[in-house]
């Protein structure tokens, strides 16, 4: 993909595709309901793809019609022991929510993945699910694939997350919908709260009393009409761009303003961003609101803390961001940026180096000094969406043509990215 700088402005009103994680939550959440579930909006990246395809494969009746999609849920106890493995490509998601599903039910299944899910830990989710009586097991017990067997029963536990992610924490959820007792989840730091909020709309029970989590498996999971909002961390690419781009004004309709998710919108609001957040609603237990964005002279700030958690996907857009600010920003306690589809702490810093950026990596973030201006560059993706996104944007505000090598990886969360980016440039 080449992209030239020197844009003039980005002017114009946009629709991101549906949120990702949700897109996930809803599919497995509405397969184990009992009756129907239809869910519109949603994302049918390749991540999410996998996740339908998954519970296809264990005897859900899905159909997809654009962006809707029809769930006959089969109910808690319904899933049929799939007829092969269950191939979960490069997401991350699909792996490690499914697990907690799996290590529920009376048979063996086999999860495997791509080259880059294949190296992403896993014994984050083994060790909480293995404490509540769960067969699981992965290569060093560390890595994928992943083997699950019925085991008699699952009891609940008292587990205080190691690390703050959503996804360990979701795996406890799910499984303990399986198990016997109550279970309690400690955060120490915020994370995403989707597949609280999806099971509480759906009928289930989940408590969040000051990061102390309570789950009893005594609820029952019934089908409802699913709305999933745009994705912020879609979003965070256009509205990135906005602000650096001189004359810029966009809208972004519909987006998701989920509070565990817009620590993007907070940081940039500190860096001095013209953001104004309006129109907002509830849908379906999730805040939704139009997002509009004018260009803005940023200043650096020191990003870390709770916030981090909030906008762990969002930091290589804010590393760009950063380059083109006044002033020094620094990132401090993402070190969960090393275990995504490729460690985004060295894949962004050294890709920006190469477009003449101040970068120093740091072992759980970055130091950022701003400039005026970047250069173009030959500028590699290492196959992770998220940087070829944030990398895309960055060309626009070089001197010149930037080419980004392994582009379509964007596939992977945003299919029609580069439609959308050139339309408001159009």
């Amino acid at each position: 993909m080449i992209i030239r700088g020197k844009v003039d402005r980005l002017i114009g009103e946009i629709i991101v595709p549906g949120d990702k994680s949700i897109s996930h939550r809803s599919i497995m959440i509405g397969s184990i309901a009992e009756g129907d579930t239809l869910i519109s909006g949603i994302l049918m990246s390749e991540d999410v793809k996998r996740t339908v395809e998954a519970f296809k494969k264990m005897g859900v009746n899905i159909k997809e019609e654009g962006d809707k999609v029809y769930i006959e849920g089969v109910g808690i106890k319904g899933l049929k022991r799939p007829n092969s493995i269950i191939d979960c490509g490069n997401s991350g998601t699909t792996m490690r929510l499914l697990s907690g599903i799996l290590v529920g039910q009376e048979f063996s299944a086999i999860l495997i993945g791509d080259e880059s899910l294949t190296y992403r830990p896993m014994d984050r989710i083994i060790i909480p699910l293995r404490e509540m009586g769960a067969f699981i097991q992965g290569k060093e017990d560390r890595y994928p694939p992943l083997v699950t067997k019925s085991v008699d029963k699952l009891k609940g536990i008292n587990y205080k997350l190691p690390v703050a992610s959503a996804q360990v924490k979701s795996a406890i959820l799910l499984a303990t919908l399986y198990a016997e007792g109550q279970t309690r989840i400690i955060e120490r730091r915020v994370t995403r709260d989707h597949t609280e909020r999806m099971l509480n709309y759906l009928g289930y029970p989940v408590v969040n009393k000051k990061g102390q989590i309570y789950v009893n498996p005594k609820g029952t999971l019934t089908g409802k009409n699913v709305y999933i909002p745009g994705d912020i961390s879609s979003a965070a690419y256009f509205i990135v761009a906005a602000i650096l781009i001189k004359g810029s004004n966009i809208v972004i309709k519909n987006v998701g303003i989920n509070p565990t998710r817009t620590g993007i919108i907070k940081v940039l609001k500190k860096m001095g961003a013209n953001i104004r957040v309006c129109n907002r609603k509830y849908i379906n237990n999730e805040p939704v609101a139009d997002v509009q964005v004018k260009y803005s002279k940023l200043k650096g700030t020191l990003i870390d803390g709770d916030i981090v958690g909030t906008l762990i996907d969002e930091i290589p857009i804010i590393a760009v961001a950063a380059s083109l600010a006044e002033g020094t920003t620094i990132i401090e306690g993402a070190e969960e940026l090393k275990y995504k589809e490729s460690n985004r702490i060295v894949a962004i810093s050294k890709e920006l180096k190469k477009m003449g950026a101040n970068v120093r990596e740091q072992l759980d973030g970055m130091i950022i000094e701003g400039k005026s201006y970047l250069e173009p560059a030959n500028l590699n993706s290492y196959n992770d969406h998220r940087i070829a996104m944030a990398l895309s944007i960055a060309a626009l505000r070089a001197e010149g043509e930037s080419k980004i090598k392994g582009h379509e990886c964007v596939n992977i969360s945003y299919p029609n990215f580069y439609d959308t980016l050139f339309k408001l440039l159009s």
